[in-house]
Order: structure tokens, then sequence, then C-alpha cells
């Protein structure tokens, strides 16, 4: 816990000793959306006939599609399904239908101030988004987005201008399926970022099937409800188009519930593998072959379902090294009664779950899991974790008390990593008041908005405000946030790791990356929390490309670019 002393005992005017004040606690974090100018509302005009598409989105993303130097925030809006039918309540006055996108102006003005530019930058769809995926497609150096639609999808090209230019039809990448998250990543290794997108099921308007929950009023259908779909892969030609390789790949050969998606190199071969998340259904490792096949292998790795054998209702997605050995942990977010499941990488390619270990068992058993991230939010050089939560069927004590939307509404959580086998203590409570809120929260996206060196969070909420929480914990500790660039091809570095060495304490191993979590993007700059030692020995990389560099005389506190082919090259580990 972080404390701020704002008094010390002394002498008052009259002579008499001044009370010794008490250290006042500080939250963790602090909500600053409605003082930043990020004025967004969430408005998912739910009916009383429950479409599906009303209780799963949207998305947000964290990315600087200026190349100002600070992190620029794009807001989805899932809208009204059927325009036809009265929702259960009105929008609120003022509200702005389609996606929104808002400007930091930080490095403009030094202060933390988002302006809608929405209109000028060409990004304001109105339809019912989803998810959005960030990635410089073309590598002129400006990042684009993909978005995904319950109908269909759009990619915005980013002309380096300002503006984007809606270039769907010309790259051919479009799928008019219900799609949900979606990543960019360089599976061949040619330097192109590819893209990978989730689908749900074959929902429509027209077959709206009615559910019931156990009271017997209506209630939001199981996606069992439905059949599954096939998710697409798309490969990266380097002409502004795609190939649909689905098929070819291997991609399409099974159908499921896809709601989260996350590419790393899972069984540590050098190769981009993708993990995602079924709904309901047992999750799909998708192994890299390297001849331009994917092979699907979720339950030789013990990825596919939790130590119970059960399939539970995946959605969110993040992967990182959360106890510093070197190896790869992954959480999967589920439903109320299910609890996340997180599994424990040994290294070489074979998970187990680790969920009671880490402490996660019972602290998430009562919540519905959406957006997700590990993240070192106090910068003690240890993986933190969010988790974005809201019901997708009533939850009765909310029933008689509540109208509208609301019987699906749940705290958020965060838990602090206590390190050395202790596992996650849940911190919820003493985070600040933006936290003990209770909303239908969905996206969640993690980056260093205000650039002083602490990972701030950005939340979406189903019929509700958009949340910004600034990190004010983050300044009891060192840190380096890390930026990547590549002359030629995949120009962010998507899908590097880098590690931190430091005399004397494990090597701390980060990826570059923009996916994850759910429906969302975060920023792809890689953050490392030093704790009370700033001395950095070097920073390495390890490229997509199969190659190695690294860097000398990096110091702590301040965000530094690495250029491939500046760095000495290594070998090995």
């Amino acid at each position: 816990m972080l404390f701020t002393t704002l008094a010390l005992a002394g002498f008052n005017p009259r002579g008499r000793a001044a009370p010794a004040r008490m250290p006042v606690r500080r939250p963790l974090f602090r909500d600053a959306a409605a003082e930043t100018g990020l004025d967004c509302f969430l408005y998912v005009a739910p009916t009383r006939q429950h479409y599906m598409p009303e209780i799963i989105g949207a998305g947000v993303a964290l990315f600087d599609y200026d190349n100002d130097g600070d992190l620029d925030v794009y807001v989805l809006q899932d809208g009204p399904v059927n325009p036809g039918v009265k929702p259960l309540e009105p929008p609120p006055a003022g509200w702005k239908p389609g996606n929104r996108l808002f400007r930091n102006m930080l490095s403009e003005t030094g202060k933390l101030h988002f302006v809608d530019v929405t209109e000028k930058a060409g990004v304001g769809n109105i339809g019912i988004a989803m998810g959005v995926a960030v990635g410089d497609y073309d590598n002129d150096g400006y990042q684009d987005l993909y978005v995904t639609n319950f109908g269909h999808n759009i990619l915005y090209h980013n002309n380096g201008d300002g503006t984007f230019t809606d270039v769907t039809q010309q790259a051919g990448v479009d799928d008019p399926r219900w799609s949900t998250s979606a990543a960019w990543v360089d599976y061949d290794g040619d330097g192109l970022l590819d893209l990978f997108v989730c689908n749900y099921v074959d929902f429509t308007v027209a077959d709206n099937k009615r559910c019931y929950a156990p009271a017997g009023e209506l209630d939001y259908c199981s996606p069992r409800s439905y059949n599954p779909q096939t998710s697409r892969l798309f490969r990266n030609l380097g002409n502004g188009r795609f190939e649909d390789v689905s098929g070819s790949s291997g991609i399409g050969s099974q159908s499921g519930y896809g709601l989260g998606v996350i590419c790393a190199d899972f069984d540590r071969d050098g190769r981009a593998d993708i993990y995602v998340a079924n709904d309901s259904a047992a999750n799909f490792l998708w192994l890299n072959q390297g001849n331009g096949t994917f092979k699907e292998g979720a339950l030789e790795a013990g990825l596919a379902y939790s130590a119970d054998g059960l399939a539970k209702a995946g959605m969110g997605l993040a992967a990182d090294d959360i106890d510093n050995d070197g190896h790869l942990e992954v959480i999967v977010t589920n439903l109320t009664g299910e609890g996340v499941t997180l599994f424990r990488g040994d290294g070489e390619g074979l998970y187990d779950d680790a969920t009671a270990q880490f402490r996660l068992a019972q602290t998430t058993f009562g919540h519905t899991g959406y957006g997700v991230g590990f993240f070192d939010y106090d910068n003690d050089g240890l993986m933190d974790l969010f988790i974005a939560n809201g019901a997708m069927v009533i939850i009765e004590s909310l029933r008689a008390h509540q109208k509208g939307f609301y019987p699906y509404a749940q705290k958020n959580q965060l838990f602090h990593n206590q390190g050395a086998g202790k596992g996650f203590r849940e911190v919820t409570d003493s985070a600040g008041p933006g936290l003990q809120l209770v909303e239908v929260s969905r996206g969640a996206a993690f980056g260093d908005i205000n650039n002083d060196g602490a990972v701030d969070l950005v939340v979406t909420n189903a019929n509700g405000p958009l949340q910004l929480f600034i990190n004010e914990a983050g300044a009891q500790g060192h840190w380096l946030l890390v930026r990547l660039e590549s002359a030629k091809g995949n120009r962010f570095g998507v899908g590097a790791e880098v590690g931190l060495l430091r005399r004397g304490q494990p090597t701390l191993w980060r990826r570059a990356h923009t996916d994850g979590s759910m429906l969302s993007a975060s920023d792809i700059r890689v953050h490392f929390g030093l704790g009370n030692n700033p001395k950095i020995d070097a920073v390495a990389v390890h490229w997509p490309d199969g190659s190695k560099e690294q860097w000398g005389n990096i110091r702590a506190d301040r965000i530094v670019t690495l250029r491939k082919g500046t760095g000495r090259s290594i070998s090995g580990a």
C-alpha cells in the first residue's frame, strides 16, 4: 500500500502542540475519465428480446495513432441490435452514436487531456462493434485498426496525417459473420503482419431464440443455443492485400465459440502460435508448424480444459511470465461459478492448471471475467492482475432492486502478486473509489497513458461510462518503458521478447504485443518494474525473425527506443 504523509506534528500559533496526523491512504488508482475529457457512454440499447450481441461487447484500444509519443484511445460502441425494437432505457443526454477516437494532448500541452477527433479521423463507424486489433500491417510506421462487428468488419488504414481510410474491400479482410476478438501476428516470419479473426456463433436477429433464467424470466442464451463458427486467418501479401488461408492453414478445420485470442510462442520452437478462448467449449491452441500450416494441440499441451476436465466459458486471455522463471503462464476468464483458470508453463510447451496454487480459484469464483491482463502496477518487478467483470445471465440478488440492464453488474478485481510462491492477493478494496463501482464491465486495455512509468487502465462498461484508471502506485518503484522499432518489416516488433538483465537477479522477460484481454488492444510498448534498484545491466531483444541483440548503458525511469540493428548481436538464450 502506498501512503502519503500530509503533515507532521508541530506547533500551532497559540503554542500548543498540534495533534499528529496519521498517514492518509492514497488510492492505487484514480478514475480520471471525466476530468481528462474521456466523456464516453457505451450505449448497448438492451431490449426485452435479449439479443445476444447486447451482452457481449464492446472493447477499447490504446495506441499512438499520430506518433507523438503518447497513447490515444479508441472506444467501440455496439449500438442497437434491432433498431425496430424499443430499448429498455434511452441513451443519456448528449450521447454520440458510433465508435469514438480521442486524441491524447499530453505531448502538445504537457497536460493529460483528450480531444474527440472521430469525425476528422474518419473512424466513427455506426454499427454493432465488438473488438479491435492494432498493428502496422503495411510497415509505413503508423499503426492501423481492424474493427470486428456483429456484421461486416472494417480495416482502417492509418494515413499518417491524422486520418484513416476504410480499405476493407481492397484488402480482402471482411467477414460478415459475428466476429469478436482479433489479433495481428507475423506467423510466417516474412516481416508482414497477418490477421487472425475469432468468430462466435451463427446468431441472427430473425432466429433469436428465447432462453430463460432459473426464475423463469427471459434471459440471454448460452452460446450452445447456436452453432459455433470457424476462425479466419488472413495472410498479408505485402501489396495492401490479404489472402484468406483459413482452409489451407488448418485454422478453418474446427469450429468454436471464439471470444479471446492471444499470440505467443507457447511451445518454445521459435514460431508464433495462436491461443483461442472458446465459450463453453475446449480452448484451441493452434501450433505453428513453420510451413504455413497449424496443428490444434491444446489438449496435448494442457491448455484445453481446467484441471477438472471441464470445458469452461473461456472469454478473456492474458499470457506473461508472472513468477519470473522465464516461462509463460496463461490465464483464461470464465463464467460466475467457474472462476478463472491459470495455466503454468514448464518452458517446453506443457502447461498445468495452477489456479489454486496462485490463490485465484476462490476469489474469482463469484465473477464473470471479460477483459484481463497481467501488469506490474506497483513497479516491484512482479506481474499483478486486473480482471474486468460483468455477468452474462441475471444475478438474482440484483433483479429485485435494479432495473434495465443492471442485474448483470459486478465489481472489477485487482490482485497483487506476492511472489515467492505466495500467489495473488486481492486488493480491490484499497484500489480507489473507481474500482468500487459495480458495472457490467467488458473490455480492458493496459498502457502508460501519462508516460510517468506506471501502467494505467481503460475499461469499457456496457450501458455505462468509459473509465480511465490512472495509476497512483507506480511511483514507489523504478521502471523502464521500451519501444521497439524496425526499419524493415514488422516496424513495431510485434511478437518480440524483451529481457531486462540485472546482476544477481532473474532476467525479466516481457513480450511486445497488443493482443490479449478481450475485444481490446493494449500499448505495444514493453514495461518493466524494477523495484527499489534502478540498476540495469543490459536489455536484450529476441526479434520475431530469430535475430537477437543486446543494449547496455540503459538507465531506468525513462522511455527508450531500441532500433533493430543498433544493438550488439548475441547468440543463445
